[in-house]
């Protein structure tokens, strides 16, 4: 059975079978918003200020490049846990061995740790900023805050996600007013957006790739998705990934918006007059100066405290998720979240006794590069995962998507590396031999187990998963699509069946907007020897027939033409078809049987197996039975 970690927690899965696409669609709304959140947080702030302040608008295109790569693996989280009802923390521990997940498990909590991290000191600096309470006393506030999420737990999945979206429309209205005071240069914002980088820039733009590429929300949004209840039929899945798709779209633009308003403010306000910023307080403290009204640093304060509490709830639901996904174990959401806010508060307290704001600052940046560093060990997987048929059936991901995919795992990658690489560099020089060979050894061990998830699933099968059972009713109805019918051919006997028939096309050629060609095929014996130059009065009579009808169906305001053939009929249908390019052909059956069979033909197989169009046969031998009768 497959353990789902959003199952008992918040009770039924949400219906999503409501009439109308809006209402549809409403139902499905909520999970990113919850993931947004961390795209929005204090560890984003930080370094958001940083590069606004020391490098002007010149890092908006990190931003928006952050915000494209989080929409592609957020959508990829949202199809792996629809598709196949498990997280992506429950599809390493089905598909790795028992030491590997216990090593991506400690990757993940250290980034679990290193979230929580920036929203404790988001926290207490918010609350520091509004009431001036010192920063060991929000220390200590912040450890009950975990009764906020228990509270909101209690009430139910739709109730959280509604006051998260508070909380984040709360902080997009104070950026509103942010951006509005600062009046920043627009052409200068508009320049941020071409793609430059300078080489003192890198560890503050990697720290932003981390800041919003999260990995913890990775783990979070699979989870988050199965709780609504999707029909298991690939109709239902595929509905669901389409609407997940608009609410990541939606929910990940309102935090690139968020981000680049925080950039922005930043540029206008301090870049502009040659001022760096080194802690949020200072920021803070600075906008009552600049602007001149005391607006501005409340609603600042305001939206870091929302931002601040927003992301605690994101992080504690990540902690349970990647617990139970990869070890296979409960723990309760009371005590869980009490042991991730003590291995937060731990460093904050450290830091804010030995360095005060400066020191919290630095390691808001810090928790950010840590988070960058730990990307490529969700990613991956990530995208293994989704790409494997095996595992999604017909909702493996497109070559197009793949090669998407793997772009942004190997900037993440290689971003990484440059970064350790320059960082160890200058920290190791001065070191002792020993830690030398230590840091080295770890680094090794790490890059080997990278290596090993990137490359091990291009020379084995991966497992197949048990909740991933895919049948060729799946392929079928991926394949399920409408009729582009623009024109069509009606086959006639000139007989009372023709009712049924022209009844059948009249009806299609409306649904598809499409033109009518009616057919009739003489094929007396003059005329399958002379064709065309052949006369009869039968024939007269067929001409002026197909005339008639022609008007008849053009009173109907529909396009129509008429074709007299002459020869076999199943091979001037068909050759008829070719030539004029119809997409449906509509013929009525005869009602042979036996010896009728071979001695008036069976035109309606001949046609069928020759033409690779619909052939639309409805039941017209009864009428001319009846009339002849």
């Amino acid at each position: 059975m497959i353990n789902r970690s959003l199952d008992n927690p918040y009770g039924p899965k949400i219906d999503v079978k409501k009439r109308g696409s809006i209402r549809r669609l409403f139902a499905f709304v909520g999970p990113a918003y919850l993931v947004s959140v961390g795209y929005m947080d204090p560890g984003n702030w930080a370094t958001d200020i940083e590069g606004g302040a020391r490098f002007g608008y010149m890092l908006i295109w990190v931003l928006l490049m952050s915000n494209i790569m989080a929409v592609v693996l957020q959508t990829l989280c949202a199809r792996l846990g629809i598709v196949t009802g498990l997280d992506l923390a429950q599809g390493c521990r089905r598909e790795y061995s028992r030491l590997l997940n216990f090593f991506l498990w400690i990757l993940a909590e250290i980034a679990i740790a290193a979230t929580d991290l920036a929203e404790v000191l988001g926290t207490i600096v918010g609350l520091n900023l509004l009431f001036d309470l010192p920063l060991i006393w929000g220390c200590l506030l912040t450890a009950f805050d975990t009764f906020l999420f228990l509270a909101l737990q209690q009430l139910g999945m739709r109730k959280m996600e509604s006051f998260i979206v508070m909380l984040v429309a709360t902080i997009g209205a104070c950026f509103l007013i942010e951006v509005y005071l600062a009046k920043p240069d627009w052409g200068g914002i508009a320049s941020g957006f071409i793609p430059h980088l300078q080489p003192s820039a890198l560890y503050v733009a990697i720290g932003m790739i981390g800041a919003t590429v999260m990995p913890h929300n990775l783990y979070l949004h699979s989870s988050l998705v199965q709780s609504r209840a999707v029909s298991n039929t690939y109709t239902g899945k595929k509905e669901a990934c389409k609407y997940n798709l608009i609410d990541s779209v939606v929910a990940l633009n309102a935090a690139f918006f968020v981000n680049a308003a925080i950039l922005i403010m930043a540029a206008a306000d301090f870049f502009s007059r040659g001022i760096v910023v080194t802690e949020i307080q200072q920021a803070h403290s600075m906008l009552d100066g600049l602007l001149g009204t005391r607006l501005a640093p409340i609603a600042f304060a305001v939206a870091l405290l929302a931002s601040g509490q927003s992301s605690t709830i994101t992080g504690t639901l990540s902690g349970q998720i990647v617990m139970e996904g990869f070890l296979n174990m409960r723990m309760r959401p009371w005590l869980r979240r009490l042991l991730t806010r003590s291995i937060a508060l731990v460093p904050a307290v450290i830091v804010i006794a030995l360095s005060g704001d400066t020191g919290l600052y630095r390691l808001l940046i810090l928790s950010q590069v840590v988070l960058s560093l730990q990307l490529p060990f969700a990613t991956i997987p990530l995208i293994h995962f989704t790409s494997d048929p095996g595992k999604m059936g017909a909702f493996a991901n497109r070559k197009w998507v793949k090669i998407c995919a793997w772009i942004i795992a190997a900037i993440i990658v290689v971003l990484n590396l440059k970064l350790v690489f320059d960082e160890l560099s200058g920290w190791l020089g001065s070191s002792p031999a020993w830690m030398l060979v230590a840091v080295m050894l770890l680094v090794t061990m790490v890059l080997g187990v990278l290596v090993y998830i990137t490359f091990g699933p291009f020379f084995r099968p991966g497992h197949r998963w048990e909740s991933a059972v895919t049948t060729a009713a799946q392929d079928i109805a991926a394949a399920v699509a409408p009729l582009h019918v623009k024109h069509i051919g009606v086959a006639l006997q000139h007989a009372a069946g023709d009712a049924v028939i022209v009844s059948a096309a009249v009806a299609e050629a409306k649904v598809h907007h499409a033109r009518i060609t009616l057919l009739h095929v003489m094929d007396a014996p003059g005329t399958m020897i002379l064709g065309e130059e052949s006369w009869s009065l039968h024939g007269e009579e067929d001409k002026v027939y197909l005339e008639s009808l022609t008007r008849e169906i053009e009173e109907r305001d529909l396009p129509v033409e008429f074709l007299l053939l002459h020869g076999q009929p199943s091979e001037e249908i068909v050759k008829a078809a070719n030539d004029a390019g119809f997409d449906m052909i509509i013929m009525g059956s005869h009602g042979h049987q036996g010896l009728d069979d071979l001695v008036f033909g069976q035109t309606v197989s001949a046609v069928r197996h020759a033409l690779n169009i619909p052939v639309l046969v409805v039941r017209s031998y009864g009428l001319e039975r009846a009339q002849h009768g």
